[in-house]
């Protein structure tokens, strides 16, 4: 695999040449709009400028972790009617059986305004969400916005793109997703898989390849060269659907026969158009991949950047698991000891569960491969175990038709319904000290569902389909599917769209006002959010060094997403495996934001404010109550890797953030986030900080700052010897988003 250090011009779709080589009569800026990705972005920009587009998406899609709070934010709005279909899916809390009824009552809350306000509603067990827009809404050419970052749909010729819930909420009240365009990167493809390898092990290849230096960090990853044409439809999504760990921005893939063969078997033909790059087109960058040199990968704890082949891992196995327990004890803040060296059984790598699931591993062909392996064989009467679970009831159907589900039972494995807690710590958590394998998204810490705070630990390696297959027929020793020595089947996919007629409703887009929405007691409005103040002060309540911060780690998932509907329910799990005093931190300062609010004098609240306030008026004595916010931030190095969900912003808005300081953050969907949620993007220089946890900061003068575009703002720790300068920026903002912050939260910016 080669990453280029120049950018690049693609000649005829087949030819490399960088850009320092190019002696071509077209120029780098014309070039530039022969990409895909340029042409789809034009069809969707409403700016009129190709630097700062304004988007208009074609659809959404949400799930039942998120799609409460994105219709509650838009009702707060004035949402009358879905401008553009959105489909509302319950695949994540559907097993978890958390707070008696507040699950279903979430998912009846969908129904009901899928009826109101015209949308399209998934039951639980019908689909993953990224399965159903695959079968039903992705169509070539056009872009569809989804409140889970896996939204990725390039293979088919669309392009998605995964954000937190208010994104969304601007679709729906016919607002644009406003973002300079970003860079293209060509994902240039020759060569063919190997027999054994799968569409994770060509993902995983990238990822650790990619991940570390950033190389496609908010851009567009472009998938083209003769090698697309050796992978079926299935393939293609299995990798498309991984790129959101490289922290690209989306993506996009060149079409041909065989994705048109996969509309036509969707009864959805119209649907397919052939996308090519220009003649002559430049990309900022290029990876080329010769597929056939990509081995069985396997990405070790606790990040799917942390990759091997399975064949290093075996031959080097001590050093590699030496060098895991070092990156653990980071990762885990050496709150409890890890290894799993353990695990080594004469030499060889015991597993103790295997899962092939979700939007990443439960497609057709994955499936069928792994039972393939498994054939004839027994994951045996020990302690491994193996679950599947197929994306989407059609799939599903289908492997009961052909005899694969049969197979894979004989086997002793379980094959579930469509659900993605595998993938989010709401199913088939392993018991403590044990080690899983699968084909799912990611294996950040505790994202399987053990709980650090209480003692536990599990930990996830990620692997394709095949090789967990072949691991799982070695009854739990870590095996490749290179191994394997038989055949493939090959089997055809029918996709019959029954069960979706008989069980998902679908309003055609038609509104019905007269349909009362149904409200469970878990399902809490937000509470009041203050605009930005004159002048601020917030005290640091958590100080993060990791390298990166996972929004797992500022919000976790499993269990806890049951309280997703709740804002204040849910914010009392904010941190909690990562830094567990945080939200009583937080709301010991949130007091005197409530005071001030009320009229009344925030040192008399929270008397340790009182030393920090006479410092401060010593010289700034205008500050008063009148023109003072009061709260919390946070310090990460880098924040916001992972999940889309806006949850890792609103918890700490909630409980009285009013900024996060970093050196960079992981993605631009976190700090989105943070913005349409009225707190501050501060970003610092890198090196030795200007304060420690508990100390206090001020920033007089924020509002008229953030008002004058400041290049510098200047903010103050505040000692007993008086107030020590530093310096943070706000990187870039759009007026909309320097009036969100100003206004509060996205919900006040858009109240009538």
């Amino acid at each position: 695999m080669k990453l280029y250090d120049t950018g690049v011009y693609l000649l005829n779709g087949k030819e490399i040449v960088p850009e320092t080589e190019a002696k071509l009569s077209v120029s780098r800026e014309k070039a530039a709009e022969n990409t895909i990705a340029y042409s789809i972005l034009k069809s969707h920009n409403t700016s009129g400028n190709m630097e700062k587009l304004q988007i208009k998406f074609d659809k959404l899609t949400s799930h039942d972790i998120t799609f409460v709070g994105i219709i509650q934010t838009a009702r707060a709005s004035g949402l009358e009617k879905f401008p553009v279909p959105y489909v509302l899916t319950n695949c994540h809390n559907s097993l978890c059986a958390v707070g008696g009824t507040i699950n279903e009552d979430d998912h009846m809350f969908g129904l009901t305004c899928a009826k109101k306000y015209g949308g399209v509603y998934v039951p639980p067990h019908q689909a993953v969400i990224h399965q159903f827009a695959r079968e039903m809404l992705a169509a070539g050419g056009k872009m569809i916005l989804g409140s889970d970052s896996h939204t990725r749909y390039g293979a088919l010729g669309t392009m998605a793109m995964g954000e937190g819930g208010p994104e969304l909420v601007k679709q729906l009240l016919s607002q644009t997703y406003d973002i300079n365009m970003p860079g293209v990167v060509a994902i240039y493809l020759k060569g063919a898989p190997r027999l054994g390898v799968g569409p994770q092990d060509v993902a995983l290849a990238i990822i650790g390849k990619v991940f570390a230096n950033g190389y496609v960090k908010n851009k567009v990853m472009e998938f083209v060269g003769p090698g697309v044409a050796n992978l079926s439809a299935d393939f293609r999504i299995g990798v498309d659907v991984m790129t959101t760990e490289t922290t690209c921005l989306s993506s996009i893939w060149q079409t041909d026969e065989k994705i048109q063969e996969f509309y036509e078997i969707h009864g959805r033909s119209e649907d397919y158009k052939e996308l090519k790059p220009g003649e002559t087109a430049y990309y900022d960058g290029c990876v080329e991949i010769d597929l056939g040199e990509i081995k069985p990968m396997i990405a070790m704890p606790f990040h799917p950047s942390n990759t091997y082949t399975i064949d290093e891992l075996k031959a080097n196995l001590d050093d590699i698991l030496a060098d895991v327990e070092k990156k653990a004890q980071i990762s885990l803040d050496g709150k409890i000891p890890y290894t799993l060296r353990d695990k080594v059984i004469d030499g060889k790598l015991y597993v103790d569960q295997g899962i092939i699931a979700g939007c990443a591993g439960g497609g057709f062909e994955n499936i069928c491969a792994a039972a393939d392996i498994l054939k004839g064989k027994s994951i045996g009467a020990d302690a491994f175990t193996l679950s599947v679970y197929p994306a989407s009831t059609p799939i599903y159907m289908e492997l009961a038709k052909n005899g694969v589900l049969a197979n894979l039972l004989e086997t002793g494995a379980v094959v579930k319904t469509a659900f993605c807690g595998p993938c989010f710590g709401a199913g088939d958590t392993p018991a403590n000290n044990a080690f899983s394998i699968r084909h799912t998204t990611r294996n950040f810490p505790n994202r399987e569902g053990s709980k650090i705070q209480n003692g536990q630990i599990s930990s996830v390696a990620l692997m394709d389909a095949r090789s967990i297959a072949a691991t799982a027929a070695n009854k739990g020793f870590l095996t490749s599917a290179e191994e394997y020595a038989g055949g493939y089947t090959g089997q055809k996919y029918f996709f019959d769209k029954t069960i979706y007629e008989n069980r998902v409703f679908d309003s055609k887009g038609v509104a019905d006002p007269s349909v009362e929405i149904q409200f469970g007691p878990n399902i809490k409005d937000w509470p009041k959010m203050s605009a930005l103040p004159e002048n601020l002060i917030v005290k640091v309540v958590s100080e993060i060094h990791d390298p990166v911060t996972t929004t797992d780690e500022l919000i976790p998932s499993g269990e806890t997403s049951s309280y997703r509907s709740n804002p204040l329910g849910l914010a009392e799990f904010t941190l909690s495996r990562k830094d567990p005093a945080y939200v009583g931190r937080a709301k010991e300062v949130q007091i005197a934001q409530k005071a001030i609010e009320e009229g009344k004098c925030p040192a008399e609240a929270l008397p340790e404010l009182k030393p920090v306030m006479e410092v401060i008026k010593k010289s700034y004595p205008q500050v008063s109550k009148e023109n003072l916010g009061v709260g919390s931030t946070i310090f990460a190095v880098k924040p916001g890797d992972g999940s889309a969900r806006e949850q890792a912003a609103s918890c700490q808005k909630v409980l009285g953030g009013w900024a996060n300081v970093a050196n960079e953050y992981a993605t631009k969907r976190y700090r989105s986030n943070l913005i349409n949620w009225g707190m501050l993007p501060f970003l610092i220089q890198e090196g030795k900080l200007p304060f420690v946890n508990g100390d206090y900061l001020f920033f007089p003068e924020i509002r008229q700052a953030v008002e004058n575009k400041a290049d510098v703002i200047k903010g103050y720790v505040v000692g007993q010897e008086g107030l020590k300068e530093f310096e943070v920026t706000l990187g870039e903002l759009t007026d909309d988003e320097r009036e969100i912050i100003l206004k509060g939260c996205l919900i006040n910016y858009n109240r009538k």
